[in-house]
């Protein structure tokens, strides 16, 4: 079996730095929604009672994340703790990059701020769970006599 080198540059006129000043990366990504690829990729779950927003942030562990809310917004964030250390060993790809990221989210106002965030953090994904307003959550089905 023998290695490939990727190439990043779908169109091979234009090199790096080309792609760069022109900022093509971007234009010319498969990913139309996700503007910076160092954010954790993102799930959210809307159920009655509340939000789920999963995270998947691998790499770094519980004391390595923050996350706030202020102003209708949901602030996380994390740096690693870790060293960096120097590698002898030349890669041929390497996408291992657990520095650091920093992602804010605009929360809905049916999102009750007063209430308790409940967060967790397993295998590498952050699960958040923010409640709703009473007024925002579905109201009961209720059945009508027929007279």
């Amino acid at each position: 079996m023998s290695l490939i080198k990727f190439n990043k540059s779908r169109f091979p006129w234009f090199n790096d730095r080309i792609a760069t000043w022109l900022d093509t990366d971007d234009f010319f990504a498969d990913d139309f929604f996700v503007r910076d690829r160092n954010l954790p990729a993102m799930n959210v779950k809307e159920h009655k009672d509340d939000f789920e927003i999963e995270l998947a942030v691998p790499g770094f562990s519980k004391k390595d994340i923050e996350v706030t809310m202020e102003n209708d917004m949901l602030h996380i964030r994390a740096k690693s703790s870790k060293e960096e250390v120097e590698e002898d060993e030349e890669y041929t790809r390497r996408e291992f990059n657990y520095n650091s990221f920093d992602r804010m989210l605009q929360l809905p106002t049916s999102v009750d701020q007063n209430e308790k965030v409940k967060a967790k953090y397993k295998d590498g994904i952050l699960t958040l769970n923010l409640i709703k307003k009473e007024e925002a959550k579905e109201p009961p089905k209720r059945i009508i006599d027929i007279a």
